[in-house]
């Protein structure tokens, strides 16, 4: 299986950032790690899903991880909103200066297929915005990192505790020849038709399908240029990825309007958007 590690010239060694990180973030990797703990160990199991009122599945494995991650997140004192907890109501949430924005387990289905394509994802918002982000692959045990203020990382779970030891990833410069668009395995057909060719430049591109956030891990190591999503997703789908995508220069905007995709919303649903590197935004 795929490790997300590379030496390309986009990977170079930097700690001064890692080690400087607000204690709050490490507490929230811990949880990610913790969480992707627990899920790894549902993964060896026969696992039955339960079905949700929307129609998606829920297993053991994405209630566990929600709690150790809540578990964890709770003495920031920071309120949470994740996809397996109870959600505040807006006139209450309107009010958080800041929240986490937590899915336990994104790609249930992909878990359900034993694929290996399936991660957590944990971001802080700040008055709407995406500002710091962790997606966790708990087949891999690897850590992706990131946000505007902070810079990107990626680390294997083993190197937690060792910043030295963490890769910075650097913005890339120039796009995939023919441009690689990253999809889900079940989405392809959704992506946008004649309004998709303003993304692309009438370039040519090809296809990379990949489930959950992982699709993150490549947007931000060079594998992928652009992600467009012409379907219903959540806001802890994306803020994550979001964060990290921004920490590289990146952007996540809405397919109509062209503006940053905003979090803590009253409808918890994602505009259809289009995440792109920066070497396709330049």
């Amino acid at each position: 299986m795929l490790r997300f590690f590379c030496d390309g010239d986009f990977v170079s060694l930097s700690t001064m950032n890692a080690q400087n990180l607000p204690s709050i973030y490490f507490q929230a990797i811990r949880a990610a790690i913790k969480a992707s703990e627990v899920i790894e160990t549902v993964y060896q199991e026969h696992v039955t899903p339960t079905v949700k009122p929307d129609g998606s599945p829920v297993t053991k494995a994405d209630l566990a991880a929600s709690q150790v991650i809540a578990d964890h997140l709770l003495g920031t004192d920071i309120p949470i909103l994740g996809e397996e907890r109870e959600k505040a109501d807006f006139d209450t949430r309107r009010n958080w200066s800041e929240n986490w924005c937590v899915d336990p387990l994104d790609g249930t289905r992909m878990f359900l297929q034993r694929n290996g394509e399936f991660s957590v994802n944990i971001a802080h918002i700040v008055r709407g915005e995406a500002e710091f982000g962790i997606i966790a692959s708990p087949v891999q045990k690897e850590v992706l990192i990131g946000g505007p203020n902070h810079g990107c990382y990626l680390f294997s779970f083993s190197d937690l505790e060792s910043p030295k030891n963490w890769k910075k990833i650097n913005p890339h410069q120039e796009a995939n020849e023919p441009l690689k668009v990253i999809c889900s395995h079940s989405y392809e057909s959704f992506h946008g038709g004649v309004q998709f060719a303003k993304y692309t430049k009438n370039k040519e591109y090809k296809y990379v399908r990949r489930g959950s956030a992982i699709k993150f891990f490549y947007l931000a190591l060079g594998k992928a240029d652009i992600y467009p999503r012409f379907a219903p997703t959540m806001e802890w789908d994306i803020a994550a990825g979001h964060a990290i995508l921004k920490s590289l220069g990146g952007t996540v905007v809405n397919a109509d309007t062209d503006e940053p995709l905003t979090y803590n919303k009253e409808s918890l649903f994602n505009p259809h958007f289009v995440a792109k590197t920066k070497a396709v935004n330049t």
